[in-house]
């Protein structure tokens, strides 16, 4: 099933992302993950690829499987990065193949050996599947603009590009302040984009974890997720509790303000992912049965 009908079948959708290991890295620890996560039964799964599309083969075989085996409907990430037609045309017959019919186009990080192929932009790989394939489109968004546009209205403009090439549904970056979201959100409506955007939300398990995650993509930290760093930062177990207890937060209001679906970074933690499902699963239960 397309994303795009899963959100307008049960708006609002609860999905999942994870990432493959390491190239040359054994899968067994991943399908354990993903054992876990589909007793969760989330609308959809998303599979990241690795730094340059290095994690390209295990991320098809692993969103076949959940796919196929499971029967979740899976959102699998291509990035222009390191790729000519050739190459995207073999991956897209792959999963068109094992059925996986939903995909995250990505420009792909720039690392220092990484070059584009040839597609510069993610609004050039979409327009590509768009005209040459029956996919349905997903693309990444960013509530606090991506760390290479100039601003804000800059940023705008490239997504408005790549929904007129064909992005049937966004995803948004990870943002600790729901109010950067909101205002966002607000912004893309009033520029004519009218696609589903999907809330990302990265539960905080530890002190290193939030310093790398607001490096590589510039989310600001809000007075009181700084609070519980400081307080609890020493402590695992204690941080965990309160990055489970924020995110929780977080979504209910999210819920509660009418987004279309929320997409939990899992950092292949399923355990994480399980205590913040049960948390809400009231709460996307009644939704669920009042829009019905």
């Amino acid at each position: 099933m397309f994303a795009k009908e899963i959100i307008e079948l049960k708006r609002p959708t609860f999905s999942f992302e994870i990432f493959p290991p390491k190239s040359g890295g054994n899968l067994e620890s991943i399908y354990e993950t993903v054992d876990a996560l589909a007793s969760l039964m989330p609308d959809f799964i998303s599979v990241t690829y690795g730094a340059g599309g290095s994690n390209r083969e295990n991320t098809v075989e692993i969103a076949s499987v959940i796919q196929n085996k499971y029967n979740i409907p899976t959102l699998a990430h291509l990035t222009c990065v390191g790729s000519s037609k050739d190459q995207m045309d073999s991956i897209l017959k792959e999963l068109d193949e094992k059925g996986v019919k939903n995909i995250l186009a990505l420009r792909g990080d720039l690392g220092e050996t990484s070059v584009l192929g040839d597609f510069k932009y993610a609004s050039d790989l979409i327009s590509y599947i768009k005209s040459n394939y029956d996919f349905n489109i997903v693309s990444a968004c960013y509530p606090e603009k991506h760390l290479e546009a100039y601003s804000v209205i800059e940023d705008l403009k490239y997504l408005k590009s790549k929904v007129d090439n064909g992005t049937d549904m966004l995803v948004s970056q990870l943002f600790f302040d729901n109010q950067v979201f909101y205002n966002f959100a607000q912004k893309a409506r009033l520029i004519g984009i009218d696609t589903p955007i999907v809330a990302g939300i990265m539960p905080i398990t530890s002190s290193r974890q939030i310093e790398r995650m607001v490096s590589l993509c510039g989310a600001t930290v809000p007075e009181p997720v700084q609070r519980f760093i400081k307080a609890y930062g020493h402590n695992g177990m204690a941080i965990k509790e309160a990055g489970i207890a924020y995110a929780t937060q977080q979504i209910i209001d999210l819920l509660a303000s009418g987004v279309d679906g929320i997409h939990l970074y899992t950092m292949n933690q399923a355990d994480t992912a399980k205590r913040i499902a049960e948390n809400l699963r009231g709460i996307l239960y009644s939704l669920r049965v009042k829009r019905d």
